[in-house]
């Protein structure tokens, strides 16, 4: 768990009756020279999204969302949703309707057309005309967004659980953070997991930090509270409360007596909603990095569920085949093994996402962890 090159780092391990391991090491600030805590609070980003999967499960089972309905019928804003299919020689966006429309199943699993601006080389194109506000510029104008192909023909990571967060807001009329906390934060007891920091927490805040080529860090600035609640990426979270949530999610959708999903319903989210495409394969318009990013474990033909990754291999000393995974955008991690009835988060707040060193110490963590259940069986 030390390590010079990363400022600091927390790693929490459990199974379905309790936390195995927790360690921290290294600076929450290096300036400040303040220790990380195991309760220091950290920006997750994208960890945010197997939360918002959970919400939309839960109105899946109360018959609020059908998963192959088309999102339009809850955001009928969709309805018009076009294919930016490219470019033509003055440089005018070719656009056409889609061959069929998106359902609240491919927001979950990807596989809607929705993308990344940031990672998608027509996407960016398009957003630096300004014909749509940015996904990162807050509000929900993104919702205008084209799509980058046809729904149900490709897997490219996207903006599918930001529109599912809207959906979810526009079917409960609560805002996510009032759903999130009555639905799933409070009955699991992640009392560190929200939106919007309190002037209380703020000292708690680990600081993020850029990584240059040659190693040096630089500080980002500090998180601000957004009006715009993110779906996709806006919750800041502690390794305790976040393994809380997997661990009820290991144990079939229940943790201390509080059940969040249906058991079979989290099976359901365990298997591969996306048939023979491959998750990490995006196609010919992404930018080199998006493939790179999810070459965590190379040579492995990833699947996707609804919400998460599913590991199709063994990873050489640590999780079995069929386990959930998921990421941040500063290198925070996480995975769920059904087969061996264990869990494990790892957080730095470090970026770029797939840093070397975060993805060395992510390995080191998880085989020492099963390493240690090796030995007490």
């Amino acid at each position: 768990m030390k390590s010079g090159k990363i400022p600091g780092v927390i790693g929490v391990a459990a199974n379905s009756d309790g936390v195995t391991y927790q360690g921290v090491s290294g600076k929450s600030d290096i300036s400040r020279n303040s220790d990380m805590a195991i309760d220091s609070i950290l920006q997750i980003y994208s960890m945010t999204k197997p939360i918002t999967s959970v919400a939309i499960m839960q109105l899946v089972e109360k018959g609020e969302i059908e998963l192959d309905v088309a999102a339009a019928a809850y955001l009928p804003m969709l309805e018009d949703v076009q294919v930016l299919e490219g470019f033509d020689e003055s440089g005018k966006p070719i656009l056409r309707p889609p061959d069929s429309a998106v359902t609240v199943r491919q927001l979950l699993t990807h596989t809607s057309g929705y993308v990344y601006e940031i990672w998608n080389v027509n996407a960016a194109q398009y957003a630096a005309t300004g014909q749509f506000p940015s996904i990162f510029g807050g509000g929900d104008g993104f919702l205008a967004a084209p799509l980058a192909f046809d729904p149900g023909t490709r897997w490219e990571y996207g903006i599918g659980s930001d529109v599912l967060g809207v959906l979810i807001t526009a079917v409960t009329g609560q805002t996510l953070e009032e759903y999130f906390s009555e639905k799933i934060f409070e009955p699991l007891k992640m009392y560190d997991t929200s939106f919007h920091l309190s002037e209380q927490e703020l000292p708690r805040l680990a600081t993020t930090y850029s990584k240059s080529d040659s190693g040096d860090l630089s500080p980002l600035p500090a998180r601000s509270n957004s009006a715009f609640l993110s779906g996709g990426g806006g919750l800041v979270s502690t390794a305790p409360d976040y393994i809380r949530f997997l661990r009820a999610l290991l144990n079939g959708g229940e943790l201390d007596g509080a059940r969040i999903l249906n058991r079979e319903t989290v099976a359901l989210m365990a298997q591969n909603h996306i048939g023979d495409l491959e998750a990490g394969s995006s196609g010919g318009t992404a930018m080199p990095a998006l493939s790179n990013s999810f070459d965590i474990f190379p040579g492995s033909v990833d699947k996707f569920g609804l919400g998460f990754l599913i590991n199709s291999d063994q990873v050489p000393g640590g999780r079995a085949p069929g386990s959930l995974t998921w990421a941040g955008l500063a290198n925070t991690y996480f995975w769920i093994d059904l087969k061996n009835d264990l869990c494990g988060v790892l957080m730095t707040q470090i970026l770029p996402f797939g840093d070397a060193d975060a993805l060395a110490l992510l390995s080191d963590f998880e085989t020492s962890i099963y390493e240690q259940v090796d030995k007490a069986n």
